[in-house]
């Protein structure tokens, strides 16, 4: 899996659809997720007043199936770097609508929950970059991927349960990523000082 793939933090929904639908598509990756951000990203900026749940909803499906089926078309370009961002906004973007859409007193909640994605993410993004190893499969699958966050939160949306399912998400998502990040950036440490002894040692002798 290269750096890119990782950040993009997809699920098991949109790596099936980019294994199916993307196969077929000819357009690379970086136009289709675009394309599939457009509808959600005129939704982000529509006035409350003038939009409905089900509205929101139906640009999340949109982004998750084109976005999705990008994740097949994935290839190195000046312009790959752009897909990861892109996805974060709209995810982002996409949970704080939806709870504004439903119930506005769940805000803080839902803050909770992004930075706690936020927090998902940088480990990610700086565990290659200093270990040189990415996050553990069960990891990007337990969370979800940002396909399966957003379709789960739009179900719960629709359903007026998006508040407490948010609340649920960070009590049982944030033990798990953070304690999986503790172990896995102390292991690095230790590893760290180990080499650096032994290096010391040849240099005694």
């Amino acid at each position: 899996m290269t750096p890119l793939q990782v950040y993009r933090d997809d699920g098991p929904l949109a790596a099936w659809l980019g294994r199916t639908v993307g196969a077929a598509l000819r357009l690379g990756e970086v136009p289709l997720t675009l394309l599939g951000a457009l509808p959600l990203v005129v939704a982000l900026a529509w006035p409350l007043s003038a939009l409905t749940t089900g509205a929101a909803a139906l640009a999340v499906a949109v982004l998750v199936l084109v976005a999705g089926a990008a994740s097949g078309r994935a290839e190195p370009g000046r312009f790959a770097w752009v897909t990861p961002p892109v996805l974060r906004a709209v995810e982002y973007g996409a949970f704080i609508k939806l709870v504004a859409l439903t119930d506005g007193d769940w805000m803080p909640a839902c803050y909770a929950f992004l930075a706690l994605l936020a927090f998902h993410h940088y480990d990610a993004v700086y565990r290659l970059r200093h270990q040189r190893l990415e996050p553990p499969a069960w990891v990007r699958w337990a969370g979800g991927g940002w396909d399966g966050r957003l379709v789960v939160a739009s179900a719960l949306a629709l359903a007026g349960a998006l508040g407490p399912g948010l609340l649920v998400a960070i009590v049982v998502l944030g033990p798990a990523f953070v304690a999986e990040s503790v172990v896995s950036w102390l292991r690095f440490v230790a590893a760290e000082r180990v080499a650096t002894y032994e290096d010391e040692d040849v240099q005694d002798e």
